[in-house]
């Protein structure tokens, strides 16, 4: 027989006992305090790097995101996935970061601590709006905001998906239990109520019910976990709100279950809509595992496992790892206990469900939120992670708390239970100040992934980049070939091992390791440049611009390939094309210094001196101590002439390095050129100081100390043994080095071999197309023929 309605006093499991009531304190302050504790709490982390795992793709590596945050890149954001996801309010958050903060750290870190300290309060202020027990919704925030399994959440900064889809997420849920209460109240008005106030209230409702759903959308671009929100949200109209009926029990708020999921209608499709495009992209993106690479047996037996470490997790932090290798079959005993304990937890809340409804929902809560990331569709290499818990953990710690409530609520000794909760909050905080040293840089992240796991082939592979990284590259090697050991089909491992070999000059095997990357991974860009950069130092240009073509072609933002495209292509005299690939590396990445050198490089030989000059002027401006391009910028001043200019800058190049000879002779020319020959002079022999068989100092000294017009600079024996010095390295085969010969040979009184060595270069100039030097040898004959030496006329500068 049906009980009248009248009787059924609304849901109000968990109602505090007011024996002894606690003292009143404003949410507010309390929700402040919250956040400065949990920014206590967390402030190591600002001390943390970055790490090598995930956010070179996120902030590090990715010249998208560092350029800043402009309409330009928001439009990149939303048009293109970061690892594998669409999530443009998450980039668009890193691109925020890198405008304020550039790359340092400590400031990328500062935001994801901010953030979960304002999820923490909202936990607080979420709860005490459903049920107005402010000590059991502060204690559930206050164990969300210190528990351990969260640390990976908040000090990765790739994870920043997690606490900004939480901040969203939690204040979608907050909009709608104010539009659901509100609405109650338009429904079901009181007495009281007068029509022109239900008419504002209703109005507002409305107004949440945007908001929630607005959130909810910025929430699902942060991180599409959130697609279980309407879920969620249909839970909290079963408790605490009572506005689902059951077969028994209909409080006065209630309506039909079809006109909830019927309201939920734009919230289900925006989650439908995010599904598609997330499996999309990570179906391209080629992470979601096929079915044959891990059938479904071995994902539900690790689904069942899965629940069950999670909540292990939630009880017992301890042994947490940044990577938990997929073991493909667990045995199967494990599975079936597994399948047992959830079945008799399930069983259990489900039966308690009239008295307690707080722990079903708590448990569905936990269960259904986990269900995009449990592995039934297998996304990665992890059996589970600790990030995936961040807000399904909320389920369990309302459960938790609100059930612990119940047990205890009748003890005289509430002091008991107090402590009791203070002593769990204190035990979670040390815990979670112990994880956090853990994030300090990648070696101790993986090191200590190593030591709470087993074949864990990601972390021996991210430890040896961080050694690789050290200089360590030794070590480095024995980890990635035990990554390779553990999982040989891992490209990602067989390309670092690769780049270790290169590091320590090993070309063959490098290139071996490139090439093996390819065959397991064809669109591995990064592989295919450096393969490339491995062929192109073997001499074999045609098959690196391939190589380097193919990386471009799979990564068209892959400026890094673009340049050294550029490099080959001009080792192979096509400047050209050296030229557009090079402009193509500089619109990617604008700050790369030694792209705008390379293009001024290639652009003076196409005689575009000024284009030349204002890629060089540029580079200086990335790059102040950029001995290339300061030396560079010199030579192409002193071309045009603007000698003045061009020797402040070689001074600024010797300031730089004293210990590069060719600047002391790029110097001396231009000194000379203007006159300034006894201080050309100095310039040359420091340069031979530093390197005595450098052939250019040799010549242009040895041209100097033969015809300088000042005859207190020449010495004729002192010039013959340079140019004959100069003559011998390069073999006796350039016309203007032989002509520098013959000249020193006049000078020292020898015309017979002035005669013969001018004649010779002469030949040689004439053979080779060098038409004015071998003009100036064939003028030079008649001086030598006539037993006079060749002397250089006075300039203006030197009178």
């Amino acid at each position: 027989m049906r009980r009248s309605e009248t009787k059924i006093k609304p849901m109000s499991a968990g109602a505090p006992v007011p024996a002894t009531p606690l003292p009143r304190i404003p949410v507010w302050f309390l929700a402040g305090l919250l956040m400065l504790a949990t920014v206590a709490v967390y402030w190591p982390a600002t001390r943390c790097d970055f790490v090598n795992f995930d956010d070179p793709d996120y902030v590090t590596k990715n010249l998208h995101v560092q350029s800043g945050l402009t309409l330009e890149s928001a439009k990149w954001a939303f048009l293109n996935p970061v690892s594998a996801n669409w999530h443009p309010m998450t980039t668009m958050s890193h691109m925020l970061d890198c405008q304020l903060f550039g790359l340092k750290p400590w400031g990328h870190h500062l935001v994801n601590v901010l953030l979960h300290a304002l999820n923490a309060a909202l936990v607080f202020i979420l709860l005490r709006q459903l049920t107005g027990a402010v000590w059991r919704s502060m204690l559930v925030a206050a164990l969300f905001a210190v528990h351990p399994l969260h640390v990976e959440s908040v000090a990765w900064v790739a994870e920043r998906k997690d606490v900004l889809s939480g901040f969203f997420g939690l204040l979608s849920l907050i909009f709608y239990v104010r539009y659901a209460q509100r609405r109650s109240r338009v429904e079901r008005p009181a007495s009281s109520d007068a029509s022109s106030n239900l008419a504002l209230v209703s109005r507002l409702s409305s107004l949440d019910y945007i908001w929630a759903l607005l959130f909810l959308a910025l929430g699902l671009m942060s991180k599409p976990m959130l697609v279980t929100w309407p879920f969620v949200m249909l839970l909290l109209d079963y408790w605490p709100l009572g506005r689902v009926p059951t077969s028994d029990l209909r409080p006065p708020t209630s309506v039909s279950l079809l006109a909830l999921i019927w309201e939920k209608l734009p919230f289900f499709a925006l989650e439908v809509v995010v599904s598609y495009v997330t499996f999309v992209v990570q179906k391209k993106s080629g992470v979601v595992m096929a079915i044959e690479n891990l059938p479904l047996g071995a994902r539900f037996g690790n689904t069942l496992v899965s629940y069950c470490r999670y909540l292990g997790k939630l009880f017992w932090p301890t042994d947490l790892a940044v990577f938990y290798p997929h073991p493909g079959y667990w045995p199967l005993a494990q599975v079936l206990l597994a399948g047992l304990l959830l079945v008799a937890i399930t069983t259990f809340l489900f039966v308690e469900r009239r008295s307690c409804p707080f722990l079903l929902v708590g448990w569905l809560w936990f269960c259904g939120t986990l269900v995009p990331v449990i592995g039934l569709v297998q996304v990665g290499g992890q059996a589970m992670a600790d990030r995936y818990a961040y807000l399904p953990s909320l389920g369990t710690l309302i459960l938790v708390v609100w059930g612990a409530y119940e047990l205890t609520r009748r003890w005289r000794y509430y002091l008991i239970t107090a402590f009791m909760a203070s002593f769990v909050v204190v035990a979670c905080v040390g815990l979670t100040r112990h994880q956090l040293v853990y994030w300090y840089n990648s070696e101790a992240l993986f090191r200590r992934a190593l030591a709470v796991t087993q074949n864990n082939y990601l972390a021996y592979n991210n430890l040896g980049d961080a050694l690789d990284r050290k200089g360590e590259s030794d070590e480095a090697i024995k980890h990635y070939e035990e990554a390779i050991r553990l999982k040989p089909d891992f490209a990602e491992a067989h390309y670092n091992l690769g780049v270790a070999f290169e590091r320590e000059d090993r070309p063959d095997e490098a290139i071996g390791q490139y090439q093996e990357a390819i065959r397991l991974k064809p669109d591995y860009a990064k592989a295919h440049n450096n393969l490339g950069f491995g062929l192109d130092r073997k001499g074999q240009h045609d098959e690196a611009i391939a190589q380097y073509q193919e990386a471009t072609r799979l990564n068209p933002a892959f400026a890094e390939a673009y340049y050294n495209l550029g490099i080959a292509l001009e080792r192979k005299g096509q400047t050209a094309a050296a030229i557009s690939q090079f402009q193509e590396a500089i619109r990617l990445a604008p700050d790369n210094a030694a792209a705008h050198v390379n293009l001024g490089i290639a652009l003076i030989t196409k005689g575009r001196y000024d284009e030349a000059i204002q890629n060089y002027r540029q580079a200086i401006q990335i790059n102040p101590n950029s001995f290339e391009a300061l030396n560079n910028l010199g030579v192409a001043l002193a071309s045009r002439a603007q000698l003045d200019e061009a020797i402040e800058e070689f001074r600024k190049v010797i300031q730089i390095n004293s210990n590069r000879p060719e600047a002391f002779v790029h110097f001396g020319m231009a000194l000379e050129q203007s006159g300034r020959t006894e201080e050309a002079v100095a310039q040359y022999q420091e340069a031979l100081r530093l390197n005595p068989n450098l052939v250019g100092a040799l010549n242009n000294l040895a041209w100097v100390l033969a015809t300088s017009p000042d005859a207190a600079l020449r010495n004729g024996p002192e010039a013959v043994r340079l140019a004959e010095r100069a003559c011998e390295l390069t073999h006796y085969a350039r016309p203007l080095f032989i002509g520098s010969l013959a000249a020193a040979y006049a000078e020292a009184g020898r015309f017979p071999e002035a005669v013969a060595t001018a004649e010779k270069a002469e030949q040689l100039a004439a053979n080779a197309g060098l038409k004015a030097v071998a003009a100036k040898n064939r003028q030079l004959l008649d001086l030598y023929r006539a037993g006079k030496p060749y002397h250089e006329p006075t300039s203006s500068a030197q009178q």
